[in-house]
């Protein structure tokens, strides 16, 4: 999965409730972020989404999911 190192910024409110959100997934923050991006974009139409962009979505969150839980069991 490639990724770039970015910096926004969020309003207060919505960090809190995101960080949150991502404690209770067991995501990282930057994790639940780029999903939840990811989703929002699809929802909203910003592109199309084709099977292989579907395909290679999925195949990110599988592999983002197997690395947190390989985190998580290394303490």
């Amino acid at each position: 999965m490639a990724t770039r190192k970015v910096t926004v910024s969020l309003e207060a409110t919505a960090l809190a409730l995101a960080e949150r959100a991502a404690a209770r997934e067991g995501l990282s923050l930057s994790a639940w972020l780029s999903r939840a991006a990811r989703r929002e974009a699809v929802r909203t139409g910003a592109g199309p989404m084709t099977v292989d962009v579907l395909t290679e979505a999925l195949a990110d969150e599988a592999e983002l999911a197997a690395a947190e839980r390989h985190l998580r069991a290394a303490g």
